[in-house]
């Protein structure tokens, strides 16, 4: 095969593998459609961005309504300035706010059997091993903002907002025990055990802090 061939193939080998990853965009298009089923909380966590610059780029208010085949900025608009098109020097960017983390309990029993970073299966999340069915609880109180399964690469998924700047998510679940706009409480049941693309029974599990994903383990007690 000729070098340039081999480079072809390469390059179309790793697009593969990326494609077939499952797990969240790396590369962000500027513009997103809507589609059935998708919230404003789902494409942001879809495509590692904060819910309320979102909102922010597209003018949307606190983002609560959005509607089928509408089209989304992605990025911040030409001559914006920290994610505003409005410059304060006054007050730190959105994404340096201070806001406290909750205080965190692991979502289910079992091992972490693939770390965050680990793979890229767990580029924005961990991986907890259990069996099909076992019950999933809430990391700490908050808010569902999105339930259902309209990102393919977490199957059936919850987000929980806790504050202005945390979330947490909930990934491979065969049943989804609660719904958006629901308030829960710390180790409640919010659902049951499901099996990733691979059928492992597994818990895909991300807390995420301005949207963007951290370690869990960092911020979980030991285990």
């Amino acid at each position: 095969m000729k070098p340039l061939s081999i480079y072809l193939a390469l390059i179309a080998a790793a697009l593969l593998l990326a494609a077939c990853s499952g797990n969240v965009l790396r590369w962000t298009p500027d513009y997103h459609t809507v589609r059935s089923g998708e919230t404003l909380y789902s494409i942001a966590h879809s495509y590692n961005l904060d819910h309320r610059q979102l909102a922010h780029w597209n003018h949307l208010g606190d983002g609560s309504v959005i509607r089928d085949g509408q089209r989304l900025r992605l990025k911040p608009p030409a001559g914006s300035v920290s994610g505003s098109s409005t410059p304060n020097t006054s007050a730190k960017p959105q994404s340096q706010l201070a806001v406290p983390a909750p205080t965190w309990r692991w979502p289910t029993a079992g091992r972490v059997y693939l770390h965050y970073g680990a793979s890229q299966k767990t580029e924005s999340g961990i991986r907890i091993a259990g069996n099909n069915g076992q019950v999933i609880t809430t990391a700490a109180a908050g808010e569902v903002v999105y339930a259902g399964n309209g990102l393919a690469s977490y199957g059936n998924l919850l987000i929980i907002k806790h504050n202005e700047g945390w979330l947490s998510a909930y990934g491979f679940n065969s049943v989804l025990l609660v719904w958006e706009g629901q308030k829960v409480g710390t180790g409640q049941s919010i659902a049951r055990m499901g099996q990733d693309l691979a059928g492992r029974a597994v818990l895909h599990f991300e807390i995420r802090r301005n949207g963007k994903p951290v370690d869990p383990v960092r911020y979980l007690p030991a285990h």
